[in-house]
């Protein structure tokens, strides 16, 4: 199936490495004008704006914390005014705090929180109008099969990646009428930045359950975004998508 989004813009959170980073590059490949986000990372950003050129496409690095509430307002605004709208977002962002929930400091709780499910709120909320004006537009959220499942250790993760399918849900029975779906994607153990410092053991297990027999690559989650950020996927909404190799079937 060959997508075309060469009349789209979408905005990717997160987007300086792993699983943002393929998402930006598979979306500009399927010709949309690309903002990648980064919050620290600026060269690896940079490096992803280069890629996407190099490869013919258009894109642009923009620095923003999406913990803070007047950052995601200069970012969108930066996106429209350089793009002149947006149309596709991509909640990406996120962080881990890990600790037992009888060690967790609320610090702990509060900044996952903020970055992994406040700040879709508020990014969500703020695209929705240009969105409803123009009767079309996709919000895919990545969430986690740990909002699945929930997880020893991360309390607070859990916690903010099972509201997010509850918040994807609620966002596409209220947008559906207006050409906008919802939808979420929930990876499982990926090849990433984050994966790479678990311990062998710790990768062994998770492999043990893994039907597949392997770690998921970034790849495989950016290809199932674009699809659904295309108009083959205007008749899914609300929906969670485990990508996961099978961890989580049931």
């Amino acid at each position: 199936m060959q997508i075309d989004l060469s009349n789209k813009v979408a905005l990717v959170t997160g987007a300086s490495r792993g699983i943002g980073r393929a998402i930006a590059l598979e979306l500009a490949a399927s010709g949309a004008r690309v903002v990648v986000n980064y919050r620290s990372q600026q060269q690896q950003a940079d490096e992803v704006v280069a890629a996407i050129e190099q490869a013919g496409g258009t894109a642009t690095a923009v620095h923003a914390d999406v913990a803070q509430p007047a950052d995601i307002e200069r970012l969108i605004k930066t996106t429209q005014e350089t793009y002149g709208g947006l149309d596709i977002l991509i909640n990406n962002a996120g962080i881990t705090r890990d600790n037992l929930l009888l060690r967790m400091k609320d610090d702990e709780w509060d900044a996952v929180i903020a970055t992994n499910l406040r700040s879709v709120y508020q990014l969500t909320k703020a695209v929705l109008r240009p969105m409803m004006k123009a009767r079309w537009g996709r919000i895919i959220t990545i969430t986690s099969v740990v909002g699945l499942t929930g997880n020893a250790g991360q309390a607070n993760y859990a916690a903010a990646k099972a509201g997010l399918i509850g918040f994807t849900k609620s966002v596409a029975r209220e947008m559906a009428s207006r050409g906008i779906t919802a939808n979420a994607v929930a990876p499982g153990y990926v090849e990433t930045a984050i994966t790479d410092v678990l311990s062998d053991e710790i990768k062994a297990t998770a492999l043990a359950n893994i039907p597949v027999g392997r770690l998921g690559q970034p790849d495989d989650i950016s290809k199932a975004v674009v699809f659904l950020a295309s108009d083959a996927a205007a008749y899914i909404t609300g929906q969670t998508l485990a990508i996961d190799g099978g961890m989580t079937m049931y």
